[in-house]
């Protein structure tokens, strides 16, 4: 239970100014891969962010969104961002979405069904939970063409909610302090007639928004969270800390198995979960690479959670021909709103797929390989795509006299706005334009956040040899662990 003094700010908090938050989401924006800066307007009132303009893709528009929402001081987000894309004639646009929900792996039996109308897009038939709903919905917005979503014929399943008012709370309690992403130290859940409340306080608009999240996938049909805030200073370190005391490994087990629970993509996989000091192992066979790679990322996602040993085999469910495969992956590439401008080579081999080709950021790059990995029958990606860069910034912008320190004060600077990062002890030296990150963070997301920003503020290499702190709060120092994952 949490202790008296920490349900009130601390007596010297910093106060983050709407016009310091509005020139650093501007300052991020600038530099974030994937976005037309310009497009985009940017006011702050009271810590609430206010953006409107325009967007190229539906991804983009959520971008955006999302980056404002990590900023350190945003208590939310009022975005009347509308998506403008070249016009697609609806039959089109209508079998380029009908395809993807069918290349998809996880969607590809749903009983979903569209209609498209101005590149607006209508979604009606039934799915299984409020996370299917969501999983449908991502797979359409990144369809190139898509300029809305209107899912309001998209039904979950009816009838009577499985859960009782009890075990939805249990359950939103478990993940709130199971979940890394997420400090619920001061966050109360109660619940009447199936709708929940929350009330309390949260560091972040994100966290506040992935919390709504957790309640809907448990089940219940609404959730009031007018009284849920966000105040920056439950970033503390003092706050956070409880949430990682160290945790048994049978506790571990049963957090990454439910964690695995929660998510579509994975919960239909019979996936062997071993715990060992820490360690995770993941064993068994699964139908696509994509419940793979979902299963590691959720465990990573676990409190107490060290490293991962991912030993899932790909089995996918019936044989499909290489070159049936590499058909899907290249019309999956074309429809995507980031990368089907450009264009790649893609070999099959064995259900292994190699992608080459040369993009102009690391972003474009990993979007690429995500897109690749999603399609049904791939059992591997081999991403052999260079990155041949491209000027971060606007290209008008005088060079600056040294680029390296140039770069290194940009990644700083991305650091001091991360809500995730801006108090933490992490020191960055550029050289020739390769990063290297060295220090301590307190999570695994800590660590690859570090990494991603270094990229997108122009890093063509991150050597990333950050530590991740394993905190005991009973005890007074804090031992660093060195997590098997590279950036």
């Amino acid at each position: 239970m949490q202790s008296t003094q920490l349900l009130t700010p601390p007596a010297a908090t910093e106060r983050v100014t709407d016009a310091a938050i509005t020139a650093a989401i501007k300052m991020l924006l600038a530099n974030k891969k994937g976005l037309v800066v310009h497009q985009i307007a940017v006011q702050t009132r009271d810590g609430i962010v206010e953006l409107s303009g325009f967007t190229t893709n539906l991804l983009a528009r959520q971008r955006a969104e999302e980056i404002a929402l990590a900023v350190h001081g945003v208590g939310g987000v009022h975005s009347t961002l509308v998506v403008r894309t070249a016009d697609v004639p609806d039959a089109e646009l209508q079998h380029a979405v009908a395809r993807a929900l069918a290349d998809d792996p996880a969607t590809n039996d749903y009983q979903v069904h569209c209609r498209a109308s101005h590149c607006v897009v209508t979604l009606s038939g039934l799915v299984q939970s409020w996370a299917e709903k969501q999983l449908v919905l991502c797979v359409v917005q990144g369809v190139r063409g898509v300029r809305g979503v209107e899912a309001g014929e998209l039904m979950i399943r009816g009838g009577a909610i499985l859960n009782s008012d009890e075990e939805i709370v249990a359950q939103i309690r478990e993940q709130l302090d199971w979940d890394i992403r997420v400090n619920g130290a001061l966050v109360v859940v109660s619940i009447h007639e199936q709708v929940v409340h929350l009330s309390g306080t949260v560091g972040t608009a994100a966290e506040k928004d992935r919390i709504v999240g957790m309640a809907y996938q448990t089940g219940t049909t609404c959730v009031d969270a007018r009284d849920l805030f966000v105040a920056y200073w439950v970033m503390g370190r003092e706050i956070r800390r409880e949430k990682f005391a160290p945790k048994t490994d049978a506790a571990i087990g049963a957090a990454v198995r439910a964690m695995l629970h929660f998510n579509p993509r994975v919960r239909s996989a019979e996936t062997l979960v071993q715990v060992l000091d820490g360690v995770v192992t993941l064993a068994g066979t699964v139908r696509n690479l994509r419940i793979r790679q979902g299963a590691e990322q959720d465990a990573r996602h676990v409190v107490g959670v060290h490293n991962v040993h991912n030993l899932l085999k790909v089995r996918p469910a019936q044989l499909v021909p290489d070159e049936e495969i590499r058909q899907t992956i290249v019309a999956a590439l074309a429809r995507d709103p980031y990368v089907g401008h450009l264009q790649f080579g893609v070999q099959v081999h064995g259900g292994q797929a190699l992608l080459t080709g040369r993009v102009d950021t690391h972003f474009e790059l990993e979007q690429a390989g995500d897109v690749v990995a999603g399609a049904n029958g791939v059992v591997d990606v081999n991403n052999r795509l260079d990155v041949v860069g491209a000027a971060v910034g606007r290209v008008s912008a005088p060079a600056p006299r040294n680029p390296d320190l140039a770069l290194a004060a940009r990644i700083r600077a991305r650091y001091r706005w991360s809500a995730g990062l801006h108090d933490q002890e992490v020191a960055v030296q550029v050289v020739a334009g390769r990063a290297t990150l060295t220090g301590t963070v307190d999570t695994w997301l800590d660590r690859k956040l570090a990494a991603q920003e270094a990229h997108e503020a122009g890093a063509h290499e991150v050597n990333n040899h950050l530590l991740v702190l394993n905190t005991d709060p009973r005890i007074n120092h804090q031992t660093p662990v060195e997590y098997g994952i590279e950036a």
